[in-house]
């Protein structure tokens, strides 16, 4: 028996609709691929901040180096993470308002303000908690700490926009847990986690969604 060609399409669409009206679907996958580049650029100019106090890795300078000199870097790497933040955030957004504008969506929506909240919270909490472990000098936990609460928080919306999402949060999280045991290499492990892995995700949902 053939199927109705009409039939199918109109099933589709229908699914389509559905979809659209549960999921927050204008996430660009270009967007992932800046993060992924301003991560790493703020990766560099930490350990271009570290080395040039003269402390040769990311375990000698906390070691090494006591009192004022310390505390100055510690915030200047701080301020250096607010910057990436910062970008990262405006990056994000003006990339998922440009494809919603494409597509002919709203931007703002109920399924994308519900997504927004569930992504929000554990980043908020996980920003406070890097932060008061910072001002309590425990600063080789802070990376850690912002990539499992991070991942957590992709976990926490993905069930408002891509599949994808819940994978890439998982990922972050096994990576953060792996720079927990390896302290040492916290800036290799914010690379991996913020800067590679959000260029790999994002070109592979612009070649699957965008292209």
């Amino acid at each position: 028996m053939e199927k109705n060609p009409s039939s199918a399409e109109d099933l589709k669409t229908i699914r389509k609709i559905m979809e659209e009206s549960t999921k927050f679907l204008s996430i660009s996958g270009l967007s992932g691929v800046f993060l992924g580049m301003l991560a790493i650029a703020g990766a560099l100019v930490a350990y271009f901040i570290i080395t040039g106090y003269g402390s040769s890795g990311y375990t000698e300078y906390f070691s090494n180096l006591h009192g004022g000199t310390n505390e100055d870097i510690k915030w200047i790497l701080l301020i250096d993470a607010a910057v990436v933040l910062l970008l990262s955030v405006a990056t994000g957004f003006l990339f998922s308002q440009m494809k919603a504008k494409r597509s002919g969506k709203n931007f703002w929506t109920t399924v994308s303000k519900r997504m927004l909240t569930n992504l929000f919270i554990p980043l908020a909490a996980g920003g406070l908690f890097a932060l008061i472990l910072l001002i309590q000098g425990q600063v080789q936990t802070v990376i850690p700490v912002l990539l499992i609460f991070y991942g957590l928080a992709l976990v926490n919306a993905s069930k408002f926009t891509y599949n994808e999402i819940f994978y890439l949060g998982i990922l972050e999280i096994i990576t953060g847990l792996a720079s927990a045991l390896f302290p040492a290499g916290g800036l290799l492990f914010w690379v991996l986690g913020f800067g590679i892995l959000h260029i790999i995700y994002g070109l592979f949902m612009y070649r699957r969604y965008e292209a």
